[in-house]
């Protein structure tokens, strides 16, 4: 860092469970960074002495381009104004968005109008997470962790089907094409091969491109691209828009420049029985961890979709509570959840109570995870009343946003690596008995099917 740079990176996370994810490689990066879960003041950078990097947790990814500019216009210009040497605008891995919902171009096109910058970077690598882009197409593993089989992203069978934002294009010039009207160019996988200065000299020949995508595969690219953007950052404030892959890319070129001179120990976290899952994921990758932690002495909750219409919601978070109270209290590991799998029928239950309220198709699933999001916080809240709850995992990264804010909870530290992309934190709040909680957020493809046990026992996952 320097005088003109006071902070090395401040990003916007486009859901809880990315923002997490964010945070956890650039701490393994060696850097001090804190999540907050509201637009950070200045003043509030002195209660984290030595903090190098800032990032906010947001709900773009399930907003409309029209809320996006309500959200994003005033998000940016508070990160613009800590005057870090890269804002990066931090999307999932998936590139999960669409048109009408979580529109990555209109983020570019705010993000480009704010920071002024004529030309917007996107990489969306992440091999630590299986994603791979090569010649604009993106690849992505089953799940983020174990050997899962690699597919392209339009084959893949959880997000070529996701309820939401399905992936029907691979080649994501074509996909952003859908939402932007800005020209869209590509530095392909054999410039990247090639090194850092052959990158920036491909990107000033593509200098009349509006979005220019990078390619990578590997470790060694990703070391390529943070290089570039490095350099870049030096000459004023860089926007750049893509997955924690990012995170991972600067992490490399500053510790290769010895920017950053170490890295953080940390302690194992141990065991914390019992453990509370709130899940509010649809993902078949969640549904197969919650089938196999019932399989293994876990207790399951379903939440009904009755609490979709208000006159059943305080009684129904009221008795929840209550059942999560008792299996806590009598020791037992507790998975609260909205379903199990795509094809659950509360799914399809849940969209015939926002119908009947008046919500189109595309304003349904938004407020699904609003209205899910909300209530699973209140129960959990009332439950903290009278329960002894260490540690709680939270799956979705839609609903554990919503219920997170729910909670009171002002900014997030990591306290150690469990998965990749889903670190164990510790909450930063006023309220008395959400304050130090030990949460773990993890997205619908985030982990092997013995996640919960892991989580529990508080082992690292390869």
């Amino acid at each position: 860092m320097n005088k003109e740079h006071p902070l090395l990176l401040a990003y916007y996370g486009d859901d809880f469970t990315g923002s997490t994810d964010a945070l956890e490689f650039l701490t393994l990066a060696g850097i001090k960074t804190v999540l907050f879960l509201r637009p950070p003041l200045h003043k509030d950078l002195d209660f984290f002495p030595g903090v190098q990097a800032i990032g906010l947790a947001g709900k773009s990814r399930s907003m409309s381009p029209k809320e996006m500019e309500e959200e994003l216009f005033p998000a940016f210009e508070t990160l613009r104004d800590f005057n870090a040497e890269q804002v990066h605008y931090k999307v999932c891995s998936t590139f999960d968005s669409a048109p009408h919902v979580g529109n990555i171009g209109k983020a570019i096109e705010i993000g480009s109008e704010v920071f002024n910058q004529k030309t917007t970077f996107v990489s969306a690598s992440a091999p630590h997470l299986g994603r791979y882009c090569v010649f604009g197409n993106l690849f992505a593993k089953m799940g983020t962790s174990g050997n899962g089989e690699i597919y392209r992203i339009d084959r893949h069978p959880s997000m070529s089907t996701h309820p939401v934002t399905p992936a029907h294009e691979a080649d994501l010039r074509l996909h952003l094409a859908q939402q932007t009207t800005k020209s869209i160019n590509l530095v392909n996988i054999t410039t990247i091969e090639q090194g850092a200065e052959a990158v920036a000299a491909e990107i000033k020949n593509k200098e009349n491109a509006e979005i220019v995508f990078l390619d990578g595969i590997n470790q060694e690219h990703l070391k390529t691209i943070g290089t570039v953007f490095h350099q870049k950052g030096k000459e004023k404030t860089l926007f750049t828009v893509g997955s924690s892959g990012i995170e991972m890319a600067l992490g490399l070129a500053w510790n290769k420049e010895k920017i950053i001179h170490k890295t953080f120990e940390f302690n194992h976290p141990g065991p914390a029985a019992p453990l509370l899952v709130v899940s509010g994921s649809c993902s078949p990758v969640t549904a197969g961890q919650i089938e196999y932690a019932l399989a293994n002495g876990f207790e399951g909750i379903a939440l009904e979709s009755k609490v979709m219409h208000h006159d059943h919601q305080e009684q129904s978070i009221a008795e929840v509570a209550q059942a999560i109270i008792q299996n806590i209290k009598a020791g037992k590991n507790t998975i609260l959840h909205t379903s199990i799998g795509n094809n659950d029928p509360r799914i399809a239950e849940t969209e015939d109570y926002l119908k009947h309220s008046g919500l189109t198709q595309k304003e349904i699933q938004k407020q699904s995870s609003k209205i899910y999001g909300r209530v699973l916080g209140q129960i959990i809240k009332t439950a903290l009343q009278s329960a002894s709850i260490q540690r709680i995992l939270f799956a979705g990264g839609d609903t554990s946003s919503y219920a997170a804010s729910e909670l009171g909870i002002f900014a997030l530290e990591m306290l150690a690596p469990l998965a990749p992309g889903a670190p164990l934190c510790k909450a930063i709040s006023e309220e008395e008995l959400v304050n130090g909680l030990e949460l773990n957020f993890k997205g619908g493809q985030v982990g092997t099917p013995n996640y919960f046990i892991k989580v529990l026992q508080g082992e690292k996952l390869s």
